[in-house]
């Protein structure tokens, strides 16, 4: 059987699992011979073992049995499938791709937005980091003269807003965000670094909004009102995974967040319009205001 077919199959079954949160072999085969991949023929159980087992390996999704239920199957480790997890991206990514592949007749008219993928210095940079040898950077920053050179220690890769990031650690143990359209040339050197064991990458990024880091912010309680259409949106696609909702009324929800309301945070609140306010804290609701008067003085001119 080709990859791309087994691949789809893959990503088919763990859908399945996944949206029935429990699910027996035979109730497996009920759904799988009604879709048009299978051919009308069911999984055999030594195939299931087989997709089961390339699962595990490929994606790091283990799909688990419930015996004492009657041989039930689920996912074992469903929090590998958080929200901004790799294999949440990979699974739903190739789920997408999956979709698409099967409807082009459709192309013209399925839009999608483009994400660089950085391609060598992407590829060289995770190299570096399985190797986990230092990197020498030719880094150019926005409105700097000249391209600089900094020798780092790659910790980890982040994707924000069709962008990627990198988050590196300079010699002095300072920590940097460097996104990868600023980055030139890319050499890996000999030296080799150790990640420091407590270091976390979800935990890093747990009380930031985007990539903002080392600005000074520190996290605290932040109260949004949203208003209009603004507030289904975010329901269904939260700001932040701290996100709760307070109350809500007949024009507007409150939403509680709990992170550093940093530059980027703040241009999000910005470009929300008269859809979005802060209710508190107090100052954050001032700083807000001031930039819009800013910006209405540069309507005036």
């Amino acid at each position: 059987m080709k990859t791309p077919t087994l691949f789809k199959e893959y990503i088919w079954l763990v859908n399945t699992i996944r949206r029935a949160g429990s699910i027996s072999l035979a109730e497996i085969n009920e759904k799988w011979t009604s879709t048009e991949m299978s051919g009308g023929v069911p999984f055999a159980r030594t195939t299931f073992n087989r997709h089961k087992d390339a699962i595990e390996d490929i994606f790091g999704i283990f799909i688990d049995c419930d015996r004492k239920s009657g041989y039930r199957y689920f996912i074992g480790n469903e929090e590998v499938l958080r929200e901004d997890s790799v294999q949440n991206w990979m699974l739903s990514t190739l789920s997408v791709n999956n979709m698409i592949s099967e409807s082009l007749s459709l192309q013209d008219r399925i839009l999608l937005e483009n994400i660089p993928s950085d391609g060598v210095n992407l590829h060289q940079i995770i190299a570096a980091m399985k190797q986990g040898c230092l990197v020498e950077l030719h880094y150019k920053r926005y409105h700097a003269a000249e391209t600089k050179i900094f020798t780092i220690a790659p910790y980890c890769i982040k994707l924000f807003r069709r962008r990627w990031y990198l988050l590196a650690r300079y010699p002095d143990g300072r920590f940097a965000i460097l996104s990868f359209d600023r980055i030139g040339k890319v050499n890996l050197l000999k030296e080799h670094f150790e990640v420091e064991e407590n270091f976390n990458a979800v935990e890093f990024f747990q009380e930031c909004f985007g990539v903002v880091i080392g600005d000074g912010s520190t996290p605290e309680r932040v109260v949004l009102r949203a208003y209009g259409l603004e507030r289904y949106y975010l329901r269904d696609l939260p700001l932040h995974h701290s996100q709760k909702e307070l109350q809500s009324m007949d024009e507007y929800v409150d939403f509680e967040y709990y992170l550093r309301p940093t530059d980027d945070f703040k241009g999000h609140i910005l470009s929300r319009g008269e859809w979005l306010t802060v209710v508190s804290p107090q100052w954050l609701a001032d700083d807000i205001c001031d930039r819009l008067r800013a910006n209405l003085e540069k309507y005036k001119k």
